[in-house]
């Protein structure tokens, strides 16, 4: 699989320990995490003409990764 861009550890490598305990330890911080790949994998894949899409749909999906990563950090720095 090539490189996506804005994966979290990438995102935040400071905080690459802590991500992994909470994966394994919290199953909310799990579910958020799962979600924000999937959103951002599909971005990627927008943006790449993979699986092209409208600019709404992909501004949408943008605004949802944000807001996931927002709430990500938050839990990472909490």
């Amino acid at each position: 699989m090539s490189h996506t861009p804005n994966e979290l550890i990438a995102e935040f490598p400071e905080h690459a320990f802590r991500i992994t305990q909470l994966k394994t330890k919290e199953p909310h911080f799990a579910r958020l995490y799962e979600e924000y790949h999937e959103v951002n994998r599909a971005i990627h894949r927008a943006e790449t003409d993979i699986e092209p899409t409208d600019d709404f749909r992909l501004e949408t999906m943008r605004k949802q990764r944000l807001k996931l990563k927002d709430e990500l950090y938050a839990m990472l720095t909490g």
